[in-house]
This record gives structure tokens, C-alpha cells and sequence, in this order.
């Protein structure tokens, strides 16, 4: 149910979704869901919970490489697989409830800068684990990858491709590695 609600989400985004879209998307009546959730609020932030969990984990292991090139290459193809998948593709619930619910919902506000700060540590503690030399700080890349990822989620919702996408992280990777991909 909590998927099929995660759909609806990404479908509609948080401020077009409606319960009533929420309980046709589940195939829950709009009271049960009201009972066992709360509200639209309630239920968006235990789906977000459940998918950004999942996200992190998954990122964590797509970091875990022999060096800091190798590694953030692998996050940034995990999240243009992310943003791409579906048809049509789904983009970034993150980026886009940021964008879309602003701060107007103060809680769901907080849970995506929640979210986007656990990434940064994901990404500061993947790439503190691997070889490898960065032209900025630590601190500063981590930051600076989490910053592309959303820029990244935003060009795909202008209908970017995934080449273009991975090209334009493959730049970044370059920037902050100082090594310079085959072919370039």
C-alpha cells in the first residue's frame, strides 16, 4: 500500500495529491487511510521516510568503490537511474516536494532538509572510505554533490537525458577528483 501511495506521490507530486487520489492510487478507502494514517500530511511523511531510508542505503553502497573517482561516478549513475526510472520517468520526489511544497508544510519541509542533510553525510562518510584525493575539503564535495544531485533531478524534469545527466556529473567528478575521464 505504502508503495502505491509512493507512486501517487511521485505522480502528482505532494500538493496535487488529494486523498481522494491517494485512496483511488491504493485502492484504500479514504477513511481508512484518514484512521490509519491521519491525513495527507501523516501519510506523505511515512512513505517519504520509507523511500529516503531505502535511497541513503542504496547510495551508501554504490559509494563503497577502490577510489573517490570510481565512487562518486557510481552515486551519480545510482541517482540518474533513480530520477529516469519509470515511463514516464518519476524524477525526484525530494527535489520536487521541496519545490512543490515550499514552506508552506513545515514538517514536510523539515523532512526533506532532513533527508538531503543525511545525504551529505552519506556522501562525506562514502567518500572519507575510499582512495583518492579531492580538490576541495571534504565537507565542501559532499555539500557540492548533494547541490548537483537536485540540479541534476531538475534538468531531467526539462528532459534531459540520462547521457546528459551522467555527462554533466561526469564534469563535477572531474572537477573534484582532478582526474580527467577516458576520452576527455
Amino acid at each position: 500500500m505504502l508503495g502505491r501511495a509512493l507512486e501517487v506521490f511521485g505522480t502528482h507530486g505532494y500538493r496535487a495529491t488529494s486523498m481522494l487520489d491517494l485512496a483511488a492510487g491504493t485502492g484504500v478507502q479514504r477513511g481508512s487511510l484518514y484512521h490509519a494514517y491521519g491525513g495527507k500530511e501523516q501519510l506523505f511523511l511515512k512513505v517519504f521516510g520509507d523511500y529516503s531510508g531505502r535511497f541513503l542505503a542504496e547510495a551508501a553502497r554504490e559509494l563503497r568503490r577502490a577510489d573517490k573517482r570510481a565512487a562518486l561516478l557510481a552515486f551519480f549513475d545510482f541517482c540518474v537511474r533513480t530520477f529516469t526510472a519509470g515511463a514516464p520517468s518519476r524524477g525526484c520526489l525530494s527535489t520536487r516536494t521541496a519545490v512543490d511544497a515550499g514552506t508552506d508544510v513545515p514538517a514536510v519541509q523539515a523532512a526533506v532538509r532532513g533527508f538531503l542533510g543525511d545525504l551529505e553525510d552519506v556522501v562525506r562518510d562514502g567518500l572519507a572510505a575510499v582512495d583518492g584525493d579531492l580538490t576541495v575539503d571534504l565537507a565542501a564535495a559532499a555539500r557540492l554533490v548533494v547541490t548537483t544531485t537536485r540540479g541534476l533531478a531538475v534538468l531531467e524534469r526539462a528532459h534531459y537525458g540520462p547521457a546528459e545527466l551522467r555527462d554533466t556529473a561526469a564534469t563535477l567528478v572531474t572537477a573534484l577528483t582532478g582526474d580527467p575521464l577516458p576520452g576527455r
